[in-house]
């Protein structure tokens, strides 16, 4: 018998707004009748569905493997010809991208809340990606939310399941589904990139010097890690850790940072790691972290571009530009002013990075956030960033057959010729949304009355002082597309040079995060010991001010962030309340 398309009256549901990063709610909101069958279906009314090829991925949270049924059921009876899916319903980001490009999908579907946490009383997100592999813009993602807004009904094909553990080719009613191995073709991806003899005979030959360790954070990319490091490049088993996905993340917070990824910091110091990694819960973000020798963000991507001409992929395609996040520090910039290339200064968000890689105008980008990646897909890349780290590292040292090179001579070679931006970013979250909004509004009158213009600040356990040079709202006009971004962050300039960036972020489920980057530029002249110095001692007092300026105790209640991420030699991440 024919399977039967129903149509099932509904009602909106408020607040359906889906950012860059899709729709982010609690399960239980997602649970609701009809509240996950509204928004698929809204998806569905905004695309291009008839005789449409669709990627479905995710990262394996909780209420992953039923959303999956759901999105077969309604998009079959919406009229989407083929439906690609991660076996197990497993697709990391950064290969959810991959596999949209080279099999030229419409778009997909990636069920993801990122690096927040999974299980029943957490998070769960739905998010769109077009056919470039990137996320959905704001045209399409504002066309989904006035859909949600005038919804009536939505159609189901009333089918079995599909067995999401079988790799092969299915029918769902009119609909081919191919359940394909969710890691074979971004591995081949990868193998086009970097060098992967080199990295495998470095590795071979330092076994007992220069040991790795790769911490999965029982997210998404654990396959990933054990294809590329065990398989390929012939590590042993110890060589990872919390490789299997879990629904819940085993109970932790799959997002690769000092603080969250502390079981990677643990066992890395305890046991002298030179090389350690990790991912969040989809695959996009990473964190490089060696014994004594923590990378930020800002300064990996940059390292990356200065040794760029190491990875085959840049080497035969040459870089086109580089760009950053407005938050994430000006490391980037001085390489870029080095190599002649252009650099651009973009919103948070990856899909501004898309469109400059589609224009043929960036290659290598970064956020402060724990996101690299490059041209080679429309989404930041967790394990890509870990293996051109690998990739660079393999280079230096086949460059240097008498001293082993590490992530500390890196950094310090990289300071040497750069100078250094100490940089710091402090996380308030789920803080009530009155007083986040209190403390723009804040920052807002100062902007518009110019009352910060020029005056001077003291640190109160240095005296150090600060005057201020400026204050301004971030505004982004697009080179591509001419489309502006508004009141992407305030930056408070200093007439030294330094800034401190205000946000309010978006990506969390409950509440608001408020996120205060500090950053401070010393030059190469100063010296080793100075470029050295730990980014806590060198960022106090402009901390101090920051905090004094923004009132920000005050507006948030908190003495205290919930997250600190700072620079290198070395400081530690904190958890606090």
């Amino acid at each position: 018998m024919a399977a039967q398309v129903q149509e099932i009256p509904t009602k909106p549901f408020d607040g359906q707004k889906p950012g860059t990063s899709g729709l982010r709610k609690r399960v239980k909101v997602f649970q609701q009748e009809h509240y996950t069958e509204n928004f698929i279906q809204a998806i569905f009314d905004s695309i291009a569905v008839q005789g449409s090829t669709l990627v479905i991925g995710g990262d394996g949270r909780y209420f992953s493997p039923e959303t999956v049924q759901t999105i077969l059921k309604i998009g079959s009876a919406n009229g989407v010809s083929k439906f690609i899916v991660g076996k197990d319903a497993i697709l990391s980001t950064p290969a959810a991208s991959n596999i949209i490009r080279k099999y030229k999908a419409t778009g997909g579907i990636l069920l993801t809340a990122s690096h927040n946490p999974g299980g029943p009383n957490a998070d769960f997100g739905i998010k769109y990606n077009v056919s470039n592999g990137g996320p959905a813009p704001e045209n399409v993602t504002n066309q989904i939310y006035e859909k949600t807004k005038t919804i009536k009904s939505y159609k189901i094909l009333e089918a079995p399941p599909v067995d999401l553990s079988k790799i092969g080719e299915f029918t769902y009613g009119p609909t081919k589904v191919s359940i394909i191995d969710s890691v074979a073709d971004y591995i081949t991806l990868l193998e086009s990139i970097f060098d992967f003899p080199l990295i495998k005979k470095f590795l071979d030959e330092h076994r007992s010097d220069f040991r790795v360790l790769f911490d999965g954070l029982h997210g998404v990319t654990g396959p990933y890690a054990r294809a590329l490091l065990v398989e390929n490049f012939g590590l042993p088993e110890s060589s990872i850790q919390n490789c299997v996905p879990s629904p819940d993340f085993g109970g932790g917070h799959p997002d690769p940072n000092l603080t969250y990824a502390h079981s990677l910091v643990e066992v890395v110091e305890k046991e002298n790691i030179a090389f350690g990694a990790a991912s969040d819960g989809d695959g996009d973000r990473n964190m490089i972290y060696g014994k004594g020798a923590f990378v930020t963000p800002s300064d990996s991507v940059a390292i990356i571009a200065h040794w760029a001409d190491t990875i085959p992929y840049f080497k035969k395609g040459g870089v086109k530009g580089l760009a950053r996040s407005m938050p994430t520090s000006k490391a980037i910039d001085l390489v870029a002013k080095k190599k002649g290339l252009e650099i651009f200064e973009v919103p948070t968000g990856w899909k501004f990075f898309g469109n400059l890689m589609d224009a043929g105008r960036l290659s290598i980008c970064g956020e402060e956030s724990f996101g690299t990646g490059s041209d080679h897909i429309r989404e930041k890349d967790g394990i890509w960033a870990v293996v051109a780290w690998l990739n660079i590292l393999a280079a230096a040292n086949r460059d240097s057959p008498n001293k082993l090179i590490g992530i500390n001579d890196l950094l310090n070679e990289f300071y040497s010729i750069y100078g250094r931006s100490f940089f710091s970013r402090y996380d308030y979250e789920e803080v009530p949304s009155e007083g986040a909004n209190a403390l723009v509004a804040h920052l807002n009158d100062a902007l518009k009355s110019g009352s910060l213009n020029n005056t001077v600040h003291t640190s109160a356990s240095t005296s150090t002082k600060y005057t201020v040079s400026g204050l301004y709202d971030f505004e982004y006009k697009d080179p591509i597309d001419h489309s502006v971004s508004k009141n992407q962050g305030q930056v408070i300039t200093f007439s030294d040079g330094s800034r401190v960036v205000f946000r309010l972020s978006g990506t969390g489920s409950q509440g608001a995060t408020v996120r205060m980057y500090v950053e401070r530029y010393l030059g190469p002249e100063a010296g080793a010991a100075a470029l050295s110095e730990p980014a806590a001692d060198g960022l106090k007092s402009l901390i101090e001010v920051a905090l004094e300026i923004s009132k920000l105790k005050e507006f948030l209640g908190r003495d205290e962030p919930t997250v600190i991420t700072v620079s290198l030699l070395f400081d530690t991440g904190l958890r606090i309340g």
